[in-house]
């Protein structure tokens, strides 16, 4: 018995009929008939029952099917994974925080991809613990953590600690975002005071790993605000701040591009006095590969424009 046995006994099974399955397999009917009856003596069982109504699949006939589909896909897989072995894949994977300059840079990033036959990019976004978690388990390469400068001495111990190469790559102060027709949206400056009446909408995820959320809340969000919406899916901030005109949310400076697709402006607020970082994180001894430095290097360009843009406001 070798696997072309397999994949004839696989047609007849499909067609129930010697004739198409032989057509199908580019072969004659006899031959195939006595590659079948062969197979069966040598295993000393019946596969199929040739009745006067046509071809019937015997109850060891259908366990035989189900053993050789397997073997046969199992066979496929080995085949696609030893074919593509010597493929250059290019790989890349980076978890982040819910930031539009970073996934824009992404996004850019990406589509240097199509000159490629195979490739693999990861992207997650989530919290300042989980992106310190993944790259430490090696389930990504590069993280980017963000923190505020009071928590400074707290994170650059923890990245010595953990054996963590570091780097700041942005440094800013979150701007208020909303949509175009919020009544709040023609101020050029906003304090909390105005926004108190309004819904923020903002994510839950602790950036501090051993603070407990109670504390996050007191450090991160304002007490004059008294209406929140927690969300954890970025795609859930755009639709809420594009649709309910009565909603705002701190966040990272946004590229223009993307505050036009969504009906958004972005504003200043003199009651945000600190700033945020965004540090860049990996493995010590990891050599940052070529599609890093790429991806790095889309990222500050991105960064930069937002600075220009702001800095002619």
């Amino acid at each position: 018995m070798n696997l072309i046995h397999l994949k004839y006994v696989l047609e007849v099974y499909k067609t129930k009929n010697f004739s198409k399955a032989a057509e199908n397999l580019y072969m004659g009917q006899p031959n195939l008939s006595r590659a079948i009856k062969e197979l069966e003596q040598t295993l000393g069982i019946t596969i199929f029952d040739r009745t006067p109504k046509g071809l019937e699949i015997t109850e060891e006939g259908e366990e035989f099917v189900q053993y050789a589909r397997k073997i046969l896909n199992d066979v496929e897989k080995i085949e696609k994974i030893y074919t593509y072995k010597n493929e250059k894949k290019e790989r890349f994977s980076i978890v982040v925080p819910r930031a539009c300059y970073i996934s824009k840079a992404f996004n850019v990033y990406a589509n240097t991809f199509s000159k490629y036959n195979a490739i693999e990019l990861k992207y997650k976004e989530t919290n300042s613990y989980k992106s310190i978690s993944k790259v430490l388990d090696g389930d990504y390469r590069l993280g980017i953590v963000r923190y505020k400068p009071e928590y400074e001495r707290y994170f650059k111990d923890l990245f010595l600690d953990k054996g963590l190469v570091y780097e700041v790559i942005y440094e800013f102060k979150c701007k208020v975002i909303m949509n175009k027709n919020n009544p709040l949206a023609q101020k050029k400056i906003i304090s909390f005071n105005d926004l108190k009446d309004y819904t923020e909408i903002c994510y839950p995820d602790p950036y501090v790993p051993s603070l407990p959320f109670a504390n996050i809340k007191k450090t991160t969000f304002s007490d004059e605000i008294k209406k929140r919406i927690f969300i954890y899916e970025r795609a859930s901030q755009f639709e809420l701040l594009s649709t309910l005109n009565n909603t705002f949310m701190l966040e990272s400076p946004i590229p223009e591009d993307i505050l036009e697709r969504y009906n958004l402006v972005e504003l200043d607020c003199n009651d945000i006095l600190n700033e945020y970082k965004d540090v860049l994180i990996y493995r010590n001894g990891y050599k940052l590969t070529k599609n890093d430095t790429e991806f790095i290097t889309h990222l500050c360009n991105i960064k930069r424009e937002i600075e220009k843009k702001h800095s002619t406001i």
